[in-house]
């Protein structure tokens, strides 16, 4: 198993620039029709709290009038780690910990807000989408970064080893063994290829190109001959399971 997972953190080092385009523009869809950084990130945090199959709708409103009444938590990203973990440090560990923390919000979606607020303010991303200035650009080795698990990345860890029941902490338990910070962002990329090359759900999952999930990602680039490339692509990172 340690093999497929050094395979599979070769594939997607080798092959970044796909997501990278699509989560461009994912952002530039949520960020870019605000002015200031209050309607910006809370637009952020609507977004992602929506990513949750069921979300957890009394909870999560409790969440928002909190956060948006409360007039200088989200002027900067000291304040809003102040104001959502009082305790933490200016860093991604607190803010997810601190999201967690927050009525609605789950360990994926508080690591989606971690690893989003980070990609937006790394320079790797178009300038116009940052939202603070006080971001760190680059993930210090004493803080700690979290991979968003759903179905999707657990259905992948089932298929390298099907006698753990893997779950958002096995499998970050099992990613930091090896992985840190950076590299564990890194990692993040593996959603897209698994969504992209999983057929079904629950056990019954084939993995396959499916290029009907490649279509319905909004963000996704619909040119024919890029379409060509990933499914290629795809052809390689199947293989590993092999």
């Amino acid at each position: 198993m340690t093999d497929k997972i050094e395979q599979l953190f070769k594939f997607i080092s080798n092959n970044r620039e796909y997501n990278k385009a699509l989560q461009e523009r994912y952002y530039r869809s949520i960020i870019l029709p605000y002015k200031d950084e209050k309607e910006k990130i809370i637009s952020l945090l609507y977004h992602i709290a929506n990513t949750q199959s069921q979300p957890k709708i009394d909870k999560l409103s409790e969440f928002y009038k909190s956060i948006i009444t409360e007039e200088n938590s989200l002027k900067s990203f000291k304040e809003f780690v102040l104001n959502i973990n009082p305790n933490g440090k200016s860093n991604f560990e607190s803010v997810y910990k601190g999201m967690l923390n927050q009525k609605g919000w789950g360990p994926k979606t508080s690591a989606l807000i971690s690893k989003s607020i980070f990609h937006l303010h790394n320079g790797q991303y178009s300038e116009d989408l940052k939202i603070w200035n006080d971001v760190p650009k680059l993930i210090d080795e004493n803080d700690s970064f979290y991979l968003p698990v759903d179905a999707v990345i657990i259905a992948i860890f089932t298929k390298l080893d099907n006698s753990i029941k893997w779950d958002f902490d096995k499998i970050n338990k099992t990613l930091e063994t090896k992985y840190k910070g950076q590299q564990i962002e890194v990692w993040d990329d593996l959603w897209f290829w698994g969504f992209i090359t999983q057929n079904g759900s629950g056990e019954n999952r084939v993995f396959e190109w499916n290029e009907n999930k490649y279509w319905v990602l909004k963000e996704s680039d619909k040119e024919k001959i890029k379409i060509e490339e990933i499914k290629n692509k795809c052809q390689e990172f199947l293989k590993i399971f092999k």
